[in-house]
């Protein structure tokens, strides 16, 4: 008999796909719309220390007294953090499937007084939403170091397992996954997706891009699921950023994914779709005599490939030379 049950980060789920921190993952009524389709698990909406502090800027800025603006500032994070909490609080009543906090902060500080109320609150996991850019004002080693720091003091201060969602950026992502494990991370998330900008040529302005991911935006994905997977064993990998179909799903397992975040997929087709992915999912196991995750994950990863290079090639003219349309 088929099973889709797997493990993620220390949570038991009942099938790999999960779904990612959005909009669609920010009120009790939609979360329990995705486990209602079949979701394994949900990570929700991140709670961002610096759109909580533009929040009680703009209101602060409306009184001339400190004393008023230091209250307006206070009263918005509180009411920010309540309302994440309660979200936390309720979802955990009402739902079965793991819930995975997520935070964004810029301060050391606040990255452990945010963790600390998720786990109080009840929260299975915690996601790391690391979104970290260097623009050329620090030092090569600043954004590996950064994702360290921060692993290594919440390790100290909390009990959850802890997830990291990392960037795209990193100059050596398995060696710091490495570190990341090493400091008793239980997971990584492949990858944190960044705004995408544009510019507008007729405006002369810089603007938002596109919004969702394309499946072209898999390979890379998956490329690096593969390494991590081969190169950091024993570690649980979530694969994301271009997963747009079940074949996406079979493939990061087959790298060596435990699990399989959704996002852009879910508000372009919604949430029967899980449904749909987890039965050709099963279908595919059958045709092929797997009876569980576990007997396909990693087969053709990084470790487990007669010729690993193969996940290593980036010279496009060196392969595709003599290809013709």
């Amino acid at each position: 008999m088929v099973t889709l049950e797997t493990t993620f980060a220390g949570l038991q789920l009942k099938n790999p796909l999960i779904a990612a921190s959005s909009g669609l993952t920010n009120s009790l009524k939609k979360i329990k719309e995705l486990e209602d389709a079949g979701i394994g698990a949900v990570v929700l909406k991140s709670l961002f220390e610096e759109q909580i502090e533009s929040h009680s800027g703009k209101l602060a800025q409306l009184t001339d007294y400190p004393e008023a603006a230091d209250y307006i500032n206070t009263y918005v994070e509180m009411n920010h953090m309540e309302k994440y909490l309660d979200l936390i609080r309720s979802t955990k009543a009402e739902c079965e499937v793991p819930v995975v906090a997520s935070i964004n902060c810029y301060k050391q500080s606040r990255w452990i007084d945010f963790a600390r109320s998720v786990q109080d609150a009840g929260a299975d996991a915690l996601e790391l939403n690391l979104f970290l850019l260097n623009a050329g004002e620090y030092g090569d080693t600043w954004l590996e170091e950064s994702y360290v720091n921060i692993v290594r003091e919440l390790k100290r201060n909390l009990s959850i397992p802890l997830v990291i969602k990392m960037a795209k950026n990193i100059s050596n992502l398995p060696g710091l996954v490495g570190r990341l494990k090493a400091l008793g991370a239980a997971g990584v998330v492949l990858f944190n997706r960044f705004y995408q900008l544009d510019i507008d040529i007729t405006h002369m302005e810089v603007v938002s891009g596109p919004v969702f991911s394309n499946p072209a935006d898999f390979s890379d994905t998956l490329r690096w699921t593969a390494i991590v997977a081969g190169r950091v064993p024993d570690f649980d990998i979530a694969c994301s950023y271009g997963v747009h179909s079940w074949e996406d799903a079979v493939k990061g397992i087959l790298a060596g994914a435990a699990g399989v975040q959704l996002c852009s997929l879910l508000y372009q087709q919604d949430p029967p779709v899980i449904g749909e992915m987890l039965t050709c999912i099963e279908e595919w196991m059958g045709q092929n005599n797997y009876d569980s995750l576990d007997e396909f994950r990693g087969k053709l990863s990084y470790a487990n490939i007669k010729n690993p290079s193969l996940y290593e090639r980036v010279q496009f003219m060196k392969y595709f030379s003599d290809y013709k349309q």
